[in-house]
């Protein structure tokens, strides 16, 4: 039954993805704030599959830490593709940091640029660095919330990654506490696994790092946020998102 509800619910995606990108100019004529409002539109959808057809529902915890209007700068960890849609429906105007090799997907990829994702070359060494912080000041200019996955990749839950340097670049520059979000997602929908396991995927927004930490003490300080996980998330009464609608 979980194989056929994965089935289901892939050819659900895959599906509205395509119908969706058909559409998408029509977006693209509206500029940056309409493509922000289409990509919400297709992640509600795609969840609302989720949760009909797999069983999986999402819990949102400390969302009062996140600004209600504003720049912010999220280091969540990535456990799952799931990480990659919740953010379009929990922030206003987000904006991810995400690999350029996305954006040459046809239509979808140049739906992100005109979206005012952050795409980074990460073989380009120091070209990339200048670029993300170029990139950073635009969404600063613009009051972006700006979700980078410090980790760089999906790790399986349990494993431990080392932080790239991206996030403290951007601390810096963007001169902004620094909000950390851990998850357990990776427990129902996995890296790379077509199978999906009903349950309920936990989201704690953790209390801002604070702004004007030096890189080392702020990646050491992540790095332990991430390492505790949910464990840490010990105010799990206040803020609380159910089912992510």
């Amino acid at each position: 039954m979980t194989w056929l509800r994965s089935a289901a619910f892939n050819l659900w995606f895959f599906g509205l993805t395509f119908v969706m990108c058909l559409f998408v100019p029509l977006a693209w004529a509206g500029g940056e704030r309409a493509v922000l409002r289409y990509a919400r539109i297709w992640v509600r959808l795609v969840l609302a599959g989720l949760r009909v057809l797999c069983g999986i529902t999402w819990q949102v915890t400390g969302i009062e830490h996140l600004p209600h209007d504003g720049p912010a700068l999220i280091a969540a960890m990535h456990q799952s593709a799931f990480d990659a849609l919740v953010w379009a429906v929990l922030a206003p105007r987000f904006a991810y940091v995400l690999k350029r090799e996305l954006t040459r997907i046809p239509l979808f990829g140049p739906t992100l640029l005109r979206g005012g994702m952050i795409a980074i070359d990460r073989r380009a060494g120091p070209a990339a660095m200048r670029e993300l912080l170029r990139a950073a000041d635009h969404a600063l200019a613009t009051r972006r919330q700006v979700v980078i996955f410090p980790e760089g990749t999906r790790a399986a839950p349990g494993e431990r990654l080392p932080l790239q340097p991206g996030i403290a670049a951007l601390a810096a520059r963007m001169k902004l506490p620094v909000i950390p979000v851990v998850t357990d997602s990776g427990e129902h929908w996995g890296r790379r696994a077509f199978r999906k396991r009903p349950g309920v995927i936990r989201i704690a927004i953790l209390p801002p790092l604070p702004a004007g930490l030096r890189r080392d003490e702020l990646l050491a300080r992540l790095a332990a946020v991430f390492s505790t996980g949910l464990a840490g998330d010990v105010d799990n009464s206040v803020g609380e998102v159910s089912g992510g609608f």
